[in-house]
């Protein structure tokens, strides 16, 4: 994780507005949920810090419950699934999940190609009935961008370094390393007196991410 520094919750908001419209265009435009939890992330964590990701972080993110609006077929369960697991679950379920699904499936085949934007995250679940259940507690936890996130791994578009941007709410200390190497002051560092659970918690509970598709 590549983190650039603190960032006002002013600013955060404003970025998401401007990538987001809560009025938007297209059919089940849910921008105005994703508003609703970076306000909840603020109440309940008071700090924000801009980072990039890398595909292994971003496949290590926990999802919340997800069933599409109008749909058949859960795509995430209550208990969470990582982006990866959420990724294989479509993948396996083929044409049956995409039709039992056909809102959530129009979203993902509208952002396959959709520019990079900033993804949202926090550090603990936000107070909501869709994370009340998670079973993963700490580490990478959605706050949105959650089709974006799948239809960029389904697509293979996910950048293998650090490039993704995304803002993280958290109420444990992040700061940049400090050392003698290149990377000096970029790369993840923490406070040594913090409790153990940290950003890098995802790191430790999602699977390994699935390799890359040879293309012929």
């Amino acid at each position: 994780m590549d983190i650039a520094g603190p960032a006002p919750f002013a600013e955060v908001r404003e970025t998401f507005l401007q990538d987001h419209p809560l009025e938007g265009a297209h059919e089940a435009n849910s921008n105005q949920d994703g508003e609703q939890n970076l306000e909840r992330a603020e109440q309940l964590l008071g700090t924000w810090w801009r980072v990039r990701l890398s595909r292994a972080e971003v496949l290590g993110v926990i999802l919340p419950w997800h069933l599409s609006e109008g749909g058949r077929l859960e795509l995430v369960p209550r208990s969470g699934l990582t982006v990866a697991q959420a990724a294989e679950r479509i993948r396996s379920g083929g044409a049956e999940w995409a039709e039992a699904n056909p809102v959530c499936a129009a979203k993902l085949r509208l952002l396959r190609h959709a520019p990079f934007t900033p993804v949202y995250l926090s550090t603990r679940p936000v107070p909501h009935s869709d994370y009340s259940d998670l079973r993963i507690r700490e580490g990478l936890i959605h706050l949105d961008g959650l089709h974006r996130m799948l239809a960029w791994e389904l697509a293979e578009r996910l950048p293998a370094e650090e490039r993704l941007d995304a803002f993280i709410a958290s109420d444990l200390p992040i700061r940049p390393a400090t050392g003698s190497g290149s990377d000096a002051g970029r790369r993840t560092g923490r406070d040594e007196h913090a409790r153990p659970a940290t950003v890098r918690g995802a790191d430790t509970t999602a699977p390994p991410a699935p390799p890359r598709k040879q293309r012929a």
